[in-house]
């Protein structure tokens, strides 16, 4: 597999044990297979950046692909409120996070490799409405399909790091992949808002009727 990482430097060797243990899946090293995703994540600003390129042999590894079945999107959700940090603005939040990672949570943590949807801004705030009851269940399956913010791949196990072999550094401009990267977060947005007005909310799901139901990581609807 070839993989890319955004950074502003160049990172020959990658090593196990650093990076923002806040981070989607936990420590780990943040890489996805689109060169021009990888441009963009490595341009938070309008300074240039680099695409990282490696080779990943993953023969030997064992890799969770979280996009894949049997894992659905409350999967997905668990592991975020499990990492990163959400700001709850009501009780029913609060019930809702410690519902969601009782129940829903995978044993991801002994996994070389992680596979599945990366929080940006847009998708972060997607999470934190469903949360708080303002999106249904189904609006938030489809926000995970819009502005094509992509996948992510996290090398997470030491065994990961060693399967790593530095190719090449790409450099990303700027000006040019900030604003691209702005464009596709606003563009989520956007096609988000669209999704919201055209979804009838009397027969949708909602984070109060998981609760209330009492719904299991086995129930049906979630497949």
């Amino acid at each position: 597999m070839i993989v890319f990482h955004g950074s502003k430097r160049i990172i020959k060797h990658p090593e196990f044990g650093y990076g923002n243990v806040r981070n989607d899946y936990g420590l780990g090293f943040y890489c996805t297979e689109n060169i021009e995703l990888a441009k963009e994540w490595a341009c938070t600003g309008t300074d240039d950046g680099w695409a990282n390129q490696y080779q990943l042999n993953t023969e030997n590894l064992n890799i969770l692909y979280l996009n894949r079945k049997p894992y659905h999107i409350l999967n997905w959700l668990a592991i975020l409120l499990k990492n990163r940090t959400f700001v709850l603005s009501s009780n029913l939040s609060i019930e809702a996070k410690t519902y969601i990672t009782n129940n829903f949570l995978p044993e991801y943590e002994h996994y070389d490799v992680i596979i599945g949807y990366r929080a940006d801004d847009s998708y972060f705030s997607f999470s934190q409405s469903f949360l708080n009851n303002t999106i249904s269940l189904e609006q938030l399956n489809k926000a995970m399909h819009l502005g094509k913010l992509g996948e992510q791949i996290v090398i997470r196990s030491p065994k990961a790091f060693s399967e790593l072999i530095f190719l090449d550094a790409i450099v990303a401009n700027g000006e040019r992949y900030y604003a691209q990267r702005q464009q596709r977060d606003l563009q989520a947005r956007l096609e988000f808002q669209k999704e919201k007005i055209s979804t009838s909310s009397a027969e949708s799901i909602y984070m109060i009727d998981i609760l209330r139901q009492k719904w299991t990581n086995e129930d049906p609807r979630l497949s």
